[in-house]
């Protein structure tokens, strides 16, 4: 029996797709969650086999609470669930540790489907977003995704700059901007990665490769959930 903890913050989609799993055979729904915080902590304490997770939320977004869900239990599978399919988000989650990722468009045996696979540990992917994981690895070398892609470029410029250890003043003369600017854009780096300090959004970007180490200087099986 798979252990499965949706996490959604709209209640009737949530519902729905709860409902779709839980009656299905060999699987048992043993929560809900209404945002990312909740179901860290859900995760930690009900022990799920699969999360299926949204990714825009109004805490902690889908992202970061895969990330931390799986850097906690390594045994947790994350299947995502969103309307996004662009391609910063698909390996924004892939880098974060979900194992599939299927678009809400999905329907109700798709997702039993996939849920089911990535149970197994079987990478499992929306057809759309398997023809084109397909293309970009099958593609001539190409600059790699940026991390953080809830942020603007800009913001990540910032964000880069921070790494290196540079304090506001240094940011706004390196980047030619005001220093109320650079204020906004470090106001709106700590919002987006909901972190409540300077020190963590630079540990963040460390941790992501960002900084004067990254020397970037410019702005399982695979399967698909078919019908």
């Amino acid at each position: 029996m798979l252990r499965v903890l949706v996490v959604d913050d709209h209640p009737l989609f949530r519902f729905g797709v709860a409902a779709a799993l839980s009656a299905a055979p060999g699987l048992e729904v043993v929560g809900e969650a209404s945002g990312g915080g909740m179901a860290v902590s859900m995760a930690v304490s009900l022990h799920p086999d699969v999360v299926v997770m949204d990714l825009n939320m109004p805490d902690v977004g889908g992202v970061e609470a895969t990330r931390r869900i799986v850097a906690h239990d390594p045994g947790v599978r994350v299947l995502v669930l969103t309307m996004f399919d662009d391609d910063d988000s698909v390996f924004a989650a892939m880098r974060a540790g979900a194992l599939g990722y299927l678009l809400k468009a999905s329907r109700p045996q798709q997702i039993v489907r996939a849920v089911r696979s990535v149970g197994e540990g079987e990478a499992i992917f929306s057809p759309a977003i398997a023809v084109r994981l397909l293309a970009f690895f099958g593609s001539a070398p190409r600059e790699r995704v940026e991390a953080f892609p809830e942020l603007t470029a800009r913001e990540r410029d910032v964000l880069r700059l921070m790494a290196d250890g540079k304090g506001n003043t240094a940011i706004a003369r390196t980047l030619v901007l005001s220093p109320k600017t650079v204020r906004n854009h470090v106001s709106n780096i700590l919002r987006k990665l909901h972190v409540a300090d300077r020190a963590q959004a630079v540990s963040r970007a460390k941790q992501a490769g960002l900084g004067e180490a990254s020397g970037h200087t410019g702005s399982g099986q695979v399967g698909t959930a078919g019908p």
